[in-house]
């Protein structure tokens, strides 16, 4: 025989509170064993004790209703341990990026060393002949637009024959950082014309004079690059109109790992006095190596 527990014992029980009980009844997860039709009172059956448990503990790690649901309602082990799974990735996922934020925050709130200062080159570029993909980008969407753009590049310039001549590069209008949306170009160099095929257009990236810093890492903690080589820029008076650069030397194409990325952000600056690289240390002293 059946033993109830009236949806007060249920939630003592279960921990979990008669409204939100009364929730999941009306949503179809966890639905009442019995539902009086003359008073609407709700009846839990005893064994419906452990799915309420999973219910709450699921909760607790954010587990989303309808995933819940999909797991509750899986019609076998092996679906129902997937999507376990797949949650799961997904905390691990969000655990690094907390690791990384607040090793940043702690980094950001310690006075640095004057040792510890991030190196910053100047250096003269040439212009350069490569296929790019242009597009007005809202910042949200940036990251997916810029590997979509960049698997597309390099896949058209090994499909045309060509070879690449240097790391891609990426230069973007000041609009997508002041308002969020604004223009983007992604570029490959390589070493012919490209010929126009779908999103891919040649360009020619003219010359330039930049003030460059080294970024290891992901691109959500890029900014503490920009944030150091603009104040760099600023007080030593260099800066000029155009559009900022980055030059992706190790991305998602070498490593998955985005911790050993390196990229290379580019601010436009006044005429340095000829195409050799000049390494400078935030101080103004010379610096022979560029740190991360």
């Amino acid at each position: 025989m059946t033993s109830y527990l009236p949806i007060g014992d249920f939630s003592r029980a279960t921990h979990m509170t008669v409204k939100t009980l009364r929730h999941y009844h009306e949503i179809g997860l966890l639905e009442p064993a019995d539902v009086d039709p003359q008073t609407g009172y709700r009846r839990y059956s005893a064994e419906q004790i452990p799915t309420a448990q999973v219910v709450r503990r699921f909760r607790d790690l954010g587990m989303p209703l309808e995933e819940i649901r999909t797991i509750l309602t899986a019609s076998d082990v092996a679906t129902r341990n997937r999507h376990i799974s797949a949650h799961l990735r997904r905390l691990e996922e969000e655990l690094g990026r907390t690791q990384r934020a607040v090793a940043a925050l702690h980094d950001l709130l310690t006075p640095p060393a004057s040792a510890d200062a991030p190196a910053i080159e100047l250096r003269s570029v040439g212009a350069v002949q490569a296929a790019a993909i242009t597009a007005m980008v809202e910042a949200q969407d940036a990251g997916t637009w810029f590997q979509g753009a960049l698997g597309e590049l390099f896949a058209t310039v090994a499909g045309q024959g060509l070879r690449e001549t240097g790391p891609a590069g990426g230069v973007y209008a000041d609009e997508l950082f002041t308002l969020h949306r604004g223009l983007a170009t992604v570029y490959v160099p390589c070493n012919g014309p490209i010929r126009p095929l779908g999103r891919v257009e040649p360009l020619h990236v003219p010359a330039a004079e930049l003030a460059v810093i080294e970024h290891c890492g992901p691109p959500s903690e890029v900014d503490r690059a920009y944030g150091a080589l603009a104040a760099y820029v600023s007080r030593h008076a260099l800066a000029v109109d155009g559009p900022l650069r980055e030059y992706y030397l190790i991305g998602q194409r070498q490593t998955p790992d985005s911790a050993l990325w390196r990229t290379e952000v580019c601010w436009p600056v006044f005429r340095t006095g000829g195409p050799e690289r000049r390494p400078l240390s935030d101080g103004g002293a010379a610096c022979t190596t560029s740190r991360c």
